[in-house]
This record gives C-alpha cells, structure tokens and sequence, in this order.
C-alpha cells in the first residue's frame, strides 16, 4: 500500500513507472515455450496422421473393390435360365458410395501432404484456430457424407443378397457371388474410413481446446493497467528497461 500527503492510502498500480527524465526503452519479454499447453510431436501428431492414413487405405480399398466387383452369371427360375450380369455402375447407390470414396481418399491424402510439408519446415501442425476449424469442419462433412454412401450402398447389398418378400424378387447373390462379396467388402472399408474420420475430427477438437488453452496462458502473461486517463489497457507483455 502507498500513501499519499494527506493520509490516505491507496492501491499500488500493477506496473512501475519510469522516473520523469530517464531514457526507458519497451522490450518485448520473451515466453516460455516450455508452458506451452499446444501438442507436440510425436503425441497427437502421431494418431493424427495414422488416422489420416487408415483412412486414405480405407477409402483407396472401398474405391478399388467396387470397381472390381464385376461378374456374369445364370439364374434359374422354374427351369428358365436367365443370364445375369452385375456390374456396380449400374446402381445410382453403389456410383455415390465410389464418388464418395475416392472424395475422401483425395481429401485425406491432401492432408497427410500437408502435414509431410510443415513436418519438413518444423512449423507446428496447426498454426491457427481458423484452419483447425476449417479441418474439422472437412471431417465432419467427409466423416457423414462416407457414412450416408455407405448406408446406401448397404441397402441395394442387402436386397441383392435376400431378395423381396412375398415376391418373385430372387436371391442374385447365390448366381453372383464374387459381386455380392466384393460389395460387401467395399461397403465395409467406406465405414471403416469413416471411423477414422470421425477419430480425426475428435482430434481436432483436441487441438482446438490446445489452442484455447495457449490462448488463455498468452493473456495471462500480459499486463493490465490505468492510462493517464484512468481507462483499463491491456499492454502486451513489455517491460520498462534502462
């Protein structure tokens, strides 16, 4: 506490002034990176480009096998053959499930690019709230979009494989088994490439609350005082030097 000439005392103000005549120069006090709360390799950097990865080879392998999924066959109804021949362009559920796929391999790919960039200048993986944003905003978008092909594709798998009830709709796999099982396995691989999505938008918000934290701790390390004019300034982290 300091006094004043008539008695009273008051507050003393969080930052010392220079004494009136005297040279005094503003230097920038460095931080500590040690405190630093943002993730570091190899901790979340790590998970996230193997979910990047997984999720690429996922998506490579579901576009792979659709596409292969091709086959002719022969179905017997009351002693009349007919022929048959799958191919996956011809249902509009399966070209999504494709287009999806290979959206998502390009997209992930363009990650793990970018990411091989700034490993190779040693900048940090995000280097802003904005683009951390921008990339969970793109898993989630991926992350549903492989999930609604996915479900979609499933269904017309399903129907090849059972059939209709109360139908004559037969059951084309037993004919065409090779494209009922490489649809299958397609469809798997899309929803396995959109768990690792989903694991890849989790860590982002990872790094968001990183981020906020690093936020908080440079507030911290900045100072609060009264102008000449008694209005609250927020200087940021300088010190008085002679």
């Amino acid at each position: 506490m300091g006094s004043i000439g008539n008695g009273r005392s008051v507050s003393a103000v969080g930052m010392q002034m220079p004494p009136a005549g005297s040279k005094m120069v503003l230097e920038p006090v460095a931080l500590p990176v040690t405190t630093s709360p943002v993730p570091r390799w190899p901790r979340l950097g790590v998970i996230m480009v193997a979910t990047r990865a997984a999720a690429l080879v996922m998506a490579l392998l579901s576009v792979s096998l659709m596409v292969s999924s091709k086959q002719q066959g022969i179905l017997t109804i009351f002693g009349i053959e007919i022929p048959l021949h799958a191919n996956w362009s011809f249902s509009y559920s399966l070209q999504f499930l494709v287009g999806m796929s290979a959206a998502s391999a390009a997209y992930s790919l363009a990650h793990l690019l970018l990411i091989a960039h700034k490993a190779v200048k040693k900048v940090p993986m995000f280097s802003s709230r904005r683009q951390t944003w921008l990339l969970f905003a793109g898993d989630q978008v991926f992350s549903l979009a492989m999930m609604s092909a996915g479900s979609a594709a499933a269904a017309v798998s399903n129907l090849n494989r059972t059939g209709i009830q109360h139908t004559a709709l037969p059951n084309f796999c037993k004919p065409l088994p090779r494209f009922c099982d490489l649809s299958a396995a397609s469809i798997a691989c899309a929803f396995l490439s959109c768990a690792f999505l989903a694991a890849s938008a989790v860590i982002d918000v990872i790094w968001l609350s990183s981020l906020r934290g690093l936020l908080a701790h440079l507030d911290r390390c900045c100072v609060a005082s009264l102008d000449a004019h008694g209005t609250r300034t927020r200087l940021s982290c300088y010190k008085y030097t002679k």
